[in-house]
């Protein structure tokens, strides 16, 4: 047994020293091939019209994120408060910008961070705010043999993805090692 542990050991301790790189970097990758239209798909539906719809959100941005209140006030915006539409645009601004860091590997830690923080409220929204808690299929259920429930299933894998790289960071090929190496002029951890 201790030779086939060294064997393993041998075999993969290199890769793991040499690769160790690449695990954040597969992840940027997979997150911008899976999820950075996603994102941005969402985000484009929130903006209002012309230049300025970035700061004037549209009805349906306010469905979106705070469909009870918008039912409650009959889909009327002006009936909302200042604080609905600082969540709204900083939701909509947010859909943009984390993804964005994530992909080219800037602050990374931080924006995966803030992407969890945004994938969570995004689910307790679709099953509180939207009703979705309703539906068993939607919310699903791990150790099942359907793995492709929309909040447990889906969300899981986003969140693991979102996990590695804010413990591992950017990886390989990114602003943040970059910067590291230009700014504190040493190998970069990030």
């Amino acid at each position: 047994m201790d030779r086939l542990a060294f064997l393993h050991d041998s075999l993969f301790s290199p890769i793991e020293r040499h690769l160790d790189g690449l695990v954040p970097l597969m992840a940027r990758f997979v997150f911008a091939a899976t999820l950075l239209m996603y994102f941005w798909s969402s985000a484009l539906t929130k903006l209002g019209d012309g230049v300025l719809g970035i700061f004037i959100p549209s009805t349906g941005a306010y469905a979106q994120i705070f469909p009870k209140q918008m039912e409650a006030v009959v889909y009327d915006v002006s009936q909302l408060s200042i604080f609905h539409w600082a969540v709204v645009v900083a939701g909509t601004w947010a859909e943009f910008i984390l993804p964005l860091l994530i992909v080219i590997g800037l602050f990374t830690r931080l924006a995966a961070l803030g992407m969890i923080g945004f994938v969570v409220v995004q689910s307790l929204t679709d099953l509180y705010g939207h009703g979705a808690i309703a539906y068993p299929e939607t919310l699903g259920a791990w150790f099942d043999k359907v793995p492709d429930s929309l909040i447990l299933d889906q969300r899981a894998f986003w969140m693991l993805i979102l996990v590695t790289l804010v413990i591992k960071g950017a990886g390989a090929l990114s602003l943040d090692r970059i910067l590291s190496r230009q700014i504190l002029g040493a190998p970069a951890t990030v």
